[in-house]
């Protein structure tokens, strides 16, 4: 089941890398590779990430100097550390430092997936059941959502653009990244065209129609954000 949270992909083997992009992809999560320390810690300053898939030999550092710096913010990412170095001090310094799970490699990509589920939901209290926001219920493995029992009557792209907002609840989304999210990267060179707004405005009309919803903001030239 698809989980939809922000991954940081920090590996200078650009064929690793590449693969686990497109694995959890797949799998439905919004990956972005940095291939060196500069870039790592340049993405982590710059973007909101749920989860860091981080490679200690790295070009110009040590991992566990990225894992340190981010360790000394309030941010609440977690990180996995992946690597070819599987000495048990490794492992302790690296747990240690703050990481939050440890997989040496090589390794099969859905024990990655399965261990970054449940970092992801032990560190951010995250679940693939149900989502419920101001009275209304997203029904996840069924695609339906109601509204005090009420069922409304959602496109597929619609609920997916209400999920995703919701599952990024109290963040604010760019149109580029709904664009990603929903239409894949092919669309990337259309990230200015209205389509977005369009479900959008679809959206927030079907959902008005229960309660206000002046939660549903949108961000001036920026996206949109559901404030809970």
């Amino acid at each position: 089941m698809p989980c939809f949270m922000n991954v940081l992909i920090v590996e200078d083997n650009k064929e690793l890398a590449v693969e686990v992009y497109d694995f959890l992809s797949k799998a439905g999560y919004i990956c972005k590779i940095a291939n060196n320390c500069a870039d790592a810690l340049e993405e982590f300053g710059s973007n909101d990430y749920d989860a860091m898939l981080l490679d200690l030999g790295l070009p110009d550092g040590d991992g566990f100097e990225v894992l340190q710096t981010i360790r000394k913010t309030k941010s609440k990412i977690a990180v996995i550390v992946l690597t070819a170095r599987g000495e048990l001090d490794d492992r302790i310094n690296g747990l240690h430092l703050g990481a939050d799970d440890y997989l040496t490699k090589p390794f099969a990509l859905t024990e990655l997936a399965a261990r970054l589920f449940a970092v992801i939901r032990r560190i951010h209290g995250f679940t693939l059941n149900n989502l419920s926001i101001h009275g209304f219920l997203l029904q996840l493995q069924d695609y339906k959502v109601s509204f005090n029992e009420v069922p409304l009557s959602l496109t597929k792209k619609e609920f997916d653009i209400f999920q995703y907002l919701v599952l990024n609840k109290n963040r604010v989304i760019t149109r580029l990244q709904l664009t990603e999210h929903i239409w894949g990267d092919i669309l990337e060179i259309n990230s200015d065209s209205n389509f977005i707004d369009v479900h959008v405005r679809n959206l927030r009309k079907k959902l008005d129609k229960h309660t206000s919803i002046d939660w549903f903001e949108t961000v001036r030239n920026v996206g949109y954000r559901i404030n809970e």
